[in-house]
């Protein structure tokens, strides 16, 4: 066991194997432990339930799934609509399978996209082009190129953190935005559900993030947090996950008052089940 144990937690997707959650007290974050090799960390991807990399519509809940994703898109595409740009480049890191690429593109967006899943590359060809590429990508795309640079839960899956963030970094024109939705374990819904709260996912989540967290990380960059947005279908949908984990099965409504309840105190202490980032570099 290590110092600063915050929790002992379950992969419940693929493995069942136990990890333990490390608080860092320097960037106030939680660290999964032990982490999986970077050549080993793609086996705990390989499920047919993990949504991102498909298009699948087998049940209820991945239809809902996919009801729900279509709202989020209008949403994450007026964010960035708001953005006063004129060349209009995006990145997209984690693309998935191309879903917001393509949004994106259909309202004038010059759009690059980063996903390491060789599938989810190819069903994003087959509705834009080759325009998404593997992680290796990055490091061949040219310095301030992108007015906006976004990351829909993704900055949890990436090895070598503070890397990529300097990455990210440099990749941002001087006025653009950098985008970064995450899961907060600070909210009501991580405390009720504890070891079973769906958003900890280790270890698929490398890193786990607070407010404060993301505030710290980025200063080492100097960039600085512009605003903080909620996620508030992301409590119902955590909560319905975290459902069948604790209990077996998903009890459509405990998932509802649970993420009904989480979604009111965050009214008054912003603590959502998941918080949307926009940052900028200091001036």
């Amino acid at each position: 066991m290590k110092q600063n144990l915050f929790l002992t937690v379950k992969d419940h997707s693929v493995s069942g194997e136990k990890f333990e959650l490390i608080h860092n007290d320097e960037l106030q974050m939680l660290e999964t432990y032990p982490q999986p090799s970077t050549e080993k960390l793609p086996e705990y991807y390989q499920s047919e339930d993990y949504i991102s990399h498909t298009d699948s519509k087998r049940n209820l809940f991945e239809n809902a799934y996919h009801f729900i994703r279509s709202i989020a898109l209008n949403k994450k595409l007026k964010l960035i609509n708001a953005f006063n740009t004129s060349s209009k480049t995006l990145l997209d890191v984690g693309c998935g399978t191309g879903d917001f690429l393509l949004k994106a593109k259909e309202n004038d967006w010059k759009v690059t996209g980063i996903e390491p899943n060789e599938n989810a590359r190819a069903i994003t060809a087959e509705k834009i082009g080759p325009s998404a590429f593997d992680v290796e990508h990055l490091a061949k795309l040219e310095p301030s190129s992108f007015d906006v640079i976004t990351l829909w839960h993704v900055l949890e899956h990436l090895p070598n953190l503070e890397m990529h963030v300097a990455v990210f970094e440099r990749l941002l024109k001087e006025d653009g935005r950098l985008v970064i939705a995450v899961p907060n374990f600070n909210s009501y819904d991580a405390k009720y559900y504890n070891e079973f709260w769906a958003a900890y996912d280790v270890p698929r989540h490398l890193w786990h993030f607070s407010q404060k967290s993301i505030q710290i990380l980025f200063s080492k960059v100097n960039m600085t947090v512009e605003k903080v947005r909620p996620m508030k279908f992301d409590s119902f949908y955590v909560s319905l996950l975290s459902e069948k984990y604790k209990n077996g099965k998903m009890n459509f409504f405990k998932a509802f008052v649970t993420g009904l309840r989480s979604n009111l105190k965050a009214k008054s202490s912003g603590e959502y089940s998941s918080l949307i980032y926009v940052l900028k570099k200091s001036n």
